[in-house]
């Protein structure tokens, strides 16, 4: 969603929000502006101003328009903004100002309530520029302030006691020049600190080049940042300790290291970031797998009357494969919910069911709901996320971390496949536990997952080839895209992958569906993709090609090494290493986020930033 930059300390400001707003790129963005404390030319004893300069589109382009402009100081907030109230235009991108423009605002989140209070401040004759909550906000807390006859900080948590919604904000006060004020609830914020300095950010990626001593400002929490000096407050004005942690993460990882996108990066390090999903809990020499968080809960999962996996987007995608793993494995039932859905419809939760929160950012909004009203109804929690520190760990009763490092490519590719890997490694370590696993399947199974990082290497080889796929069918409308049993929550993944990049529509469903109306789409113009590997299904998966064929669709099909049927039906073939069905999806999904890279590129579309989408959404 929206990304936030905030600097205060001895460097140029500007500098380091604008480098700060062009790693938060990646989370998705209409438009883009800082606002700056300075003092007027040639008298520099009178009383500062706050400067306010944004624009409509990319970062680029704020950089543009300011090239020529004086941007001297050394306190500032930064914003790229993801449009939720009013348009994206220059007048409703961030930062906004309050009436007597003293105070400026950058906020991420959503004010569910901004209407009511709108009312009640053009009431008391307040003038709005925009058409957004924020500027809303800021005027409350400017109305708070004066009436009160209180500090900004007061005005703040009064405020926001009374607001209704998710934020982060970040305020700058030309009164009190020295001082940012700061507070979250439901979306993340993190301060970085540094010798006689601090930085502000949504994420650590503005931050590692600076510090990599950070602090994750909990929900409800106003922070009081000078530059040498922070403070935590909660909303009852009670002093909180500050729990400064140092950030795991190099800057090399949040660079594009040669390649041509940070998607294609990405898709070219999961070798590595299955690997260390795997390492350190996969011990094949002795034939077991450790993951703390399931063990300290495993009498829970083996009692376990249900399990239920909330995930959004291309995490549910993982989550309906983990359904196939846990219920042939542990023989468990398992529910898998769209968490947008799940929040909404009253679900039934007994005390010790099982919820499974899949995550990437950690921060997925609909998920974090989702859970808090799970935990409430005396279900166990069970985060799997990627990001250290994130909201949905912290609210879990235990979890598991994926270790892909970060993703800065908007279309999820690393996370999906650790995601995958975390996911399989706890089913077969509770179907062990219960009994329901065999030790000798068990042993196999070890073996086949610690062979998948050097199988997506064979994979990756083959991206010349996929390349070459891509261009002929780069022009096509739509997509359908089949698989059965494992494979079919591998079809819905790469659909989604090429509608997300190329903007082609695509569709992924059980292969046995087609007939049930898919198959009224086939002519000689419709790509259809079948993930047809060698598994219980493959006769019955070759009937559904030769359907297809039939009416003159053009097959592209994913195929194991060997496959002699296939390719003699297929227009195009991708080949994969054999394996068994359930570590399979890991594999099989690596052509499909190629073929989608590929098709995007290919249409001169800039992969990293898909239009409309949000890296991490943030807000409902």
């Amino acid at each position: 969603m929206c990304g936030i930059v905030a600097y205060i300390g001895h460097r140029e400001a500007y500098p380091v929000i604008l480098k700060g707003l062009k790693r938060l790129e990646y989370r998705g963005y209409d438009s883009a502006g800082i606002a700056l404390i300075q003092y007027p030319p040639h008298n520099p004893s009178d009383q500062p101003v706050i400067t306010v300069y944004k624009r409509k589109g990319k970062v680029a382009e704020l950089e543009e328009y300011l090239a020529a402009k004086d941007l001297h100081s050394h306190v500032g907030i930064g914003h790229t903004r993801w449009a939720t109230h009013g348009e994206p235009s220059d007048r409703n991108a961030h930062p906004h100002l309050s009436g007597n423009g003293r105070l400026a605002i950058v906020h991420n989140g959503i004010i569910e309530n901004y209407a009511s209070i709108k009312q009640e401040l053009l009431n008391k004759d307040h003038v709005f520029h925009s058409d957004t909550d924020t500027e809303v906000l800021i005027h409350f807390i400017e109305d708070i302030q004066q009436n009160n006859q209180c500090s900004l900080e007061e005005a703040v948590r009064i405020a926001l006691r009374r607001v209704v919604g998710a934020y982060v904000i970040v305020i700058l006060d030309a009164d009190h020049p020295d001082t940012l004020i700061a507070a979250r609830k439901g979306t993340p914020l993190v301060i970085g600190v540094g010798k006689g300095e601090h930085f502000l950010a949504s994420d650590p990626s503005p931050i590692i080049e600076y510090t990599q001593e950070v602090v994750f400002v909990n929900d409800y929490e106003v922070a009081i940042v000078k530059a040498d000096e922070l403070v935590l407050k909660n909303l009852g004005n009670e002093r909180q300790t500050p729990f400064i942690q140092k950030l795991d993460l190099e800057l090399a990882a949040i660079e594009k290291g040669g390649f041509d996108h940070f998607m294609l990066k990405e898709i070219f390090e999961q070798p590595d970031t299955i690997f260390d999903s795997l390492r350190g809990r996969l011990d094949e020499q002795q034939g077991r797998i450790i993951m703390r968080g399931v063990e300290e809960y495993m009498q829970k999962f083996i009692d376990a009357q249900r399990i239920i996996m909330v995930a959004c987007g291309t995490s549910w995608h993982a989550a309906l494969t983990a359904e196939y793993m846990f219920e042939e494995l542990c023989r468990i039932p398992v529910e898998v919910e769209y968490a947008s859905e799940f929040r909404y419809r009253n679900p039934v939760i007994h005390p010790g069911d099982i919820v499974m929160a899949i995550s990437q950012s950690g921060e997925t909004a609909d998920t974090l709901v989702a859970i808090e009203e799970a935990k409430r109804a005396g279900a166990i929690i069970f985060g799997i996320c990627n990001v250290v520190g994130s909201s949905i760990a912290r609210v879990s009763h235990a979890g598991a971390y994926t270790h892909a490092g970060p993703e800065i490519g908007v279309a999820s590719t690393k996370a999906f496949t650790a995601q995958l890997a975390v996911l399989c490694m706890i089913a077969l370590k509770v179907g062990r536990q219960k009994g329901t696993l065999s030790n000798d399947r068990f042993i196999h199974l070890l073996h086949e997952l610690a062979l998948v990082p050097d199988k997506v290497k064979e994979i990756l080889q083959q991206h010349d080839q996929i390349k070459h796929i891509a261009a002929k069918y780069a022009t096509a409308r739509d997509f359908l895209y089949l698989g059965r049993g494992y494979n079919f929550p591998v079809a819905l993944e790469g659909a989604l992958k090429l509608k997300e990049i190329s903007y082609i529509h695509a569709e992924g469903y059980p292969a046995a569906e087609m007939k049930h109306g898919p198959i009224a789409l086939v002519d000689e113009h419709l790509p259809v993709l079948f993930v047809a590997t060698r598994d219980r299904f493959h006769e019955k998966i070759i009937s559904n090609i030769q359907e297809i064929k039939a009416r003159k669709g053009q097959v592209i099909a994913v195929i194991h090494e060997g496959d002699e049927v296939v390719p003699q039906l297929a227009n195009e073939v991708m080949v994969v290493p054999q394996a068994d069905e359930i570590v399979a999806p890991i594999l099989n999904v690596i052509p499909l986020q190629l073929l989608a890279y590929y098709i995007g590129v290919a249409k001169g579309y800039d992969v990293d930033k898909p239009r409309n989408l949000a890296k991490s959404v943030t807000v409902e």
